[in-house]
């Protein structure tokens, strides 16, 4: 069955409520982005105040972390949450982690292979007793004496997921990966003749079948509960768009319909400062590409004409504000049959 996550845009002080509150519309879980807060504090507390949620990190930038770190953290919140959590990792973009983090960036695909490697590497350690030695190009990890030892988990070991959008980092993702997640910043024509070939390589290189792989995918969904909520939803998302057609890192999604000329003046208005001139960039052939855009009564069903049964979770991507009970009859729409 279809799980369907909420963005989780919580602090450690509003955690607790934010967590209740997704509960209660009905998500099966939330995923925390990393923003201008730390992704993992606010999860600990969603699991304690709403224990039936999934929780999961989407995405934690990988590289600043070393893979022990990442290593333990998940085994402790899987534990806590009795199997709940969801390691998801991405790699962000070369400026953040040279300027922002300060560390070294090369060969993204790469050394994302070998991270994700590595922390399986602990997880076989501590769960399964075989011997933590594992000598990559790019980190190196063969101690683990009893007392680091984090010891057998009840709940198994917590999935890794990477968030991928190039061809080589979702083939990694498929290689190497228990599960993919697909940006929110897609489309149909990018999703299949771009973004399921190359994750189907990477599945073929060590015959995992497709069935065992989670595909948690992002939706950009723009509503409300009125015309004026559902233009300032439009218009928030506009914005968005604009920012990440800005980023050279998102150009195959808007190649794949012809819009990879739009990076470059995006990028200028950046770099002028103009911000707030993006979403102007944004037509009604790019936006409707992107995002679904309808009243709440239709979006189950435009979500299963754009998206069928790829995803094995859908993660809606709906930065703005709506009342209390707003997605629960979407979210019973999208989980029931569609007429």
């Amino acid at each position: 069955m279809l799980s369907i996550d909420a963005p989780f845009y919580a602090t450690v002080e509003n955690a607790a409520e934010e967590a209740r509150r997704l509960g209660a519309e009905g998500f099966d879980g939330v995923y925390t982005l990393e923003g201008n807060t730390d992704p993992f504090f606010p999860l600990l507390l969603a699991s304690e105040h709403a224990p039936q949620l999934d929780i999961a990190t989407g995405i934690a930038v990988a590289f600043p972390r070393n893979p022990s770190h990442l290593a333990y953290q998940a085994w402790d919140l899987h534990k806590f949450s009795k199997g709940k959590f969801l390691l998801g990792l991405g790699s962000q973009i070369k400026p953040h982690i040279e300027n922002r983090f300060g560390c070294e960036f090369s060969r993204p695909a790469a050394r994302m292979r070998e991270h994700i490697l590595a922390i399986k590497a602990f997880f076989d350690c501590w769960q399964d007793g075989t011997r933590l030695n594992f000598e990559g190009e790019f980190t190196r990890h063969t101690l683990m004496t009893p007392m680091f030892n984090a010891g057998e988990n009840p709940y198994g070991k917590p999935p890794v997921l990477l968030g991928a959008l190039g061809p080589k980092m979702t083939e990694v993702a498929g290689e190497v990966a228990d599960g993919i997640i697909m940006h929110p910043f897609n489309n149909q024509t990018f999703i299949e003749q771009h973004a399921l070939p190359n994750l189907r390589k990477g599945l073929a290189k060590t015959d995992k079948p497709e069935s065992d792989f989670i595909i948690s995918l992002g939706a950009m969904i723009a509503t409300g509960e009125n015309e004026q909520a559902m233009q300032a939803a439009k218009a928030s998302i506009k914005g968005l768009l604009g920012f990440y057609a800005s980023t050279p890192a998102y150009i195959p999604p808007m190649a794949a319909i012809g819009y990879a000329d739009l990076q470059p003046e995006a990028n200028r208005l950046t770099k002028e400062g103009k911000w707030d001139q993006l979403a102007d960039l944004i037509d009604d052939t790019f936006f409707e590409a992107f995002c679904i855009y309808d009243e709440p009564a239709n979006i189950a069903a435009r979500i299963a004409q754009k998206y069928g049964s790829t995803p094995d979770r859908l993660s809606l991507y709906t930065p703005y504000a709506t009342p209390a009970g707003f997605w629960k009859p979407i979210i019973e729409q999208i989980r029931g049959p569609i007429d």
